[in-house]
C-alpha cells in the first residue's frame, strides 16, 4: 500500500498494535538532526509499505480509524480489460523480497523502478550461504551483475554480490 506524506512507520505501529503482518525495508542512512548528522534506520522505498490482510479488513480500518486514512491501495491496468485493480504480491514473491529488504547494510541495494524494468535476465535460486532459497533474477546493474529479488512495477531489491557457485539457473517450464 501507498501511504502519504512519509507515514509508514507511524502506520506499521499502528498496524503492530493490532498485530497485523506488515514490512517496510529500512536502511542506515546519514539524517540531518538538530545536533548534526546521525546515522539512522529510515524507510528504504518512502510512502511503501506491505501488509498482510483481507482486503474487508483494510478496508474496515480505513473507514472506522483515521489513523489509518493515509494508506493507499497500489493499483495497476488489467491485462484483461484495462481497469485499475490492486496490487496483491504472492506469497513466496513477498518472502523472497523480505528476505533480502531485510538486511539494511551495504550488501543490498535498493532499486528505483527504472533501475530494473524492461531489464530481462536469467530466473536463478541461491543454493547457499546466508540467502539460501531466495530466487531472483540475474541483471545488469552500473555494468555489475546483480541477483536482483523484484516486486513487480512495485518495488526491487538487488544483492551486492552472490558467487556464481552459489546460483542454479531455473527453467521457465
Amino acid at each position: 500500500m501507498r501511504v502519504t506524506y512519509n507515514r509508514e512507520l507511524k502506520i506499521k505501529g499502528l498496524l503492530d498494535e493490532l498485530q497485523i503482518e506488515n514490512f517496510v525495508p529500512m536502511r542506515y542512512d546519514y539524517v540531518q538532526t538538530r545536533s548534526g548528522k546521525k546515522k539512522m534506520m529510515i524507510p528504504a522505498i518512502r510512502n511503501l509499505i506491505f501488509v498482510k490482510s483481507s482486503r474487508e479488513t483494510l478496508t474496515r480500518l480505513k473507514m472506522s480509524n483515521a489513523g489509518f486514512e493515509p494508506m493507499r491501495y497500489m493499483t495497476r491496468k488489467s491485462l484483461t480489460d484495462g481497469r485499475n485493480e490492486i496490487i496483491y504480491v504472492p506469497d513466496k514473491q513477498m518472502d523472497n523480497f523480505m528476505r533480502v529488504a531485510s538486511i539494511p547494510d551495504d550488501r543490498i541495494i535498493v532499486l528505483d523502478n527504472a533501475d530494473f524494468i524492461n531489464k530481462v535476465g536469467k530466473r536463478v535460486e541461491i543454493t547457499e550461504g546466508y540467502f539460501a532459497g531466495v530466487e531472483g533474477v540475474i541483471k545488469r546493474i552500473k555494468r555489475n551483475k546483480h541477483v536482483v529479488v523484484q516486486i513487480d512495477g512495485v518495488a526491487a531489491v538487488a544483492i551486492a554480490f552472490v558467487p556464481a557457485s552459489c546460483l542454479s539457473f531455473i527453467d521457465k517450464n
